[in-house]
């Protein structure tokens, strides 16, 4: 029996052309962008990075220029048949208009120098395309005159697409006036829009922070921002349904490699990068960049930290008050905490749910609050990572660290706690002094980091009927109930657990329960007793 050829998924590629005409894999999010269009308003769409939204400003711009044949069926030279997509069967003119397509998303512009050059020749290759020879004015005057021009020599009003315009901003948040010069240069770019907009057909912008955060489009307040509404909920990402239909018969591969079922392979996948929801509608949405990598390698791996995540996390780390994983789950904030300005960083929390390290969990709505918590397996773990590195100073290769992650292993695999906890000795006693807060809390967070940093099944503060569990650490043949002390003797820990009765919540669990008593010495800032029961 033949099996079918693999599918092509489209890594790295954001051109919805050559998505189509190359046979890739696409998952239809034309129905939605019918919908859109349809409304015609000038809109802002926030997502978190590599969430397709480059896909997406490149299926718009498509749409407008009237390329109908990229959304018929298709069938390719090589025999690779594309289906028709939604849009296609809608009554959509498919008139071509003008299209002035801003793209940001571009890594390499990395001074106001850079950035004024990009400017500059996207303006001159729409001047060259409307013969525009005379220009005077800045770029305010150089817009206008741009897409007035555009609408006369066509008789069509213009699309304006902007891709990423916080691109440059975000990443250069420790430099103040880069990002005041910034702003700007994108004030007199986009400014204009308003007045135009008997020009304007439509007017698309993405980014990863909220427009009002930046105050680049104060003067566009007719904007209307589609970021947390449940009807465009899905229009990045990857739905459950689209999940089990769409890319079916690649997960079916993936689960005949693994020697599971289908239903089984899907439980993996969705816990590794399902989870995200963009509204209080809370559909669940999985990461589109990790689960094509994943389907197109054959294997569940943190694709979306190892593209790049980590480096910008850190450096955003240090731009933030300090920070402790078990604080951010199950965070609540007002809806008004989302327009916080970019550049403050007393609230972290809005920036971190907007780059995707955070998502909307639940909503009370008679109180407006977003209940926000980490959407799955590779952000929970990439973030401890990165935290753990941040508050270690630490880099992932550093000897020490490649030991103390291959005793957890063994740990785990035959829980042996002894050599562990020599592992972990030596883990604190090369934490910088400066560091240490000489309390209970501090060992307990830095061990909470470490744990969830290697993936484990871990738990904080977990609530029983008489108080909360330090750590509970879920090993595949063990539960193991941790209490850390400070200055305190390791009986005061395994009586504390006795005590409140921590180990009733999990008698029901098949493992057998082992109670485990850290202490901390002020003297030696390091374990210097543990015990179990």
């Amino acid at each position: 029996m033949m099996t079918a050829a693999k599918r092509k998924y489209p890594i790295g590629i954001q051109s919805f052309e050559k998505i189509r005409r190359g046979g890739y894999v696409y998952v239809d999010k034309t129905e939605l962008i019918y919908k859109l269009i349809s409304e015609g308003c000038p809109y802002f769409f926030s997502r978190p990075r590599r969430f397709g939204k480059s896909l997406l400003v490149s299926t718009l711009k498509a749409v407008f220029e009237g390329k109908r044949e990229l959304f018929e069926e298709m069938t390719l030279k090589d025999g690779t048949r594309q289906p028709r997509l939604f849009i296609a069967t809608t009554d959509w003119d498919w008139e071509p208009r003008p299209v002035l397509h801003f793209d940001f998303s571009g890594g390499d512009i990395e001074t106001i120098e850079q950035l004024d050059e990009l400017i500059d020749n996207i303006l001159k290759g729409y001047e060259r395309l409307y013969r525009i020879f005379e220009t005077s004015g800045g770029t305010n005057e150089r817009m206008k005159t741009i897409i007035r021009t555009a609408q006369a020599q066509t008789g069509q009003r213009v699309v304006v697409l902007v891709d990423e315009y916080d691109n440059f901003i975000l990443h250069h948040l420790d430099s103040p006036q880069q990002s005041k010069i910034a702003r700007q240069r994108f004030q007199n770019l986009f400014g204009p829009l308003k007045e135009m907009d008997d020009h304007l057909e439509l007017v698309f912008i993405t980014g990863i922070s909220k427009f009002s955060q930046m105050g680049i489009f104060s003067k566009l307040n007719q904007l209307k921002n589609i970021s947390l509404r449940p009807d465009f909920e899905a229009l990045c990402g990857i739905t459950e349904e689209e999940l089990v239909s769409t890319l079916r018969p690649d997960i079916e591969h993936l689960a005949s490699l693994n020697g599971i079922d289908f239903e089984q392979q899907v439980g993996e996948l969705k816990n590794m990068y399902d989870g995200y929801h963009f509204s209080h509608g809370l559909t669940d949405i999985y990461n589109p960049f990790s689960l094509m990598n994943a389907l197109d390698a054959n294997m569940l791996s943190n694709y979306w930290f190892a593209s790049g995540t980590s480096s910008a996390l850190i450096e955003m780390l240090a731009q933030m008050p300090p920070l402790e994983l078990q604080d951010l789950v199950g965070i609540s904030i007002e809806s008004t905490a989302f327009d916080l300005p970019i550049s403050s960083f007393d609230d972290p929390v809005p920036l971190l749910y907007q780059s995707g390290y955070l998502t909307i969990k639940d909503y009370r709505k008679d109180r407006d609050l977003y209940q926000l918590g980490f959407p799955n397996k590779e952000v929970r773990q990439g973030f401890a990572d990165c935290l753990f590195q941040h508050v270690t100073n630490s880099k992932p290769s550093s000897r020490w660290r490649s030991a103390l992650l291959n005793a957890y292993y063994d740990f785990r695999d035959s829980d042996d706690l002894a050599c562990f906890v020599e592992a972990l000795k030596s883990f604190y006693a090369s934490v910088p002094y400066q560091l240490d807060n000489k309390n209970e809390h501090h060992y307990h967070a830095l061990l909470y980091t470490l744990l969830t940093a290697f993936g484990a099944d871990v738990s904080a503060e977990e609530s029983t009927a008489q108080g909360r569990s330090d750590i509970v650490l879920r090993m595949p043949k063990t539960i193991y109930i941790l209490e850390i002390k400070y200055d305190k003797s390791a009986e005061t820990a395994l009586r504390q657990i006795s005590d409140k009765g921590y180990a009733g919540k999990y008698h029901l669990d098949s493992r057998p329960i082992v109670k485990v008593a850290l202490t901390f010495s002020g003297e030696t800032r390091n374990i210097a007793e543990w015990k179990i029961e």
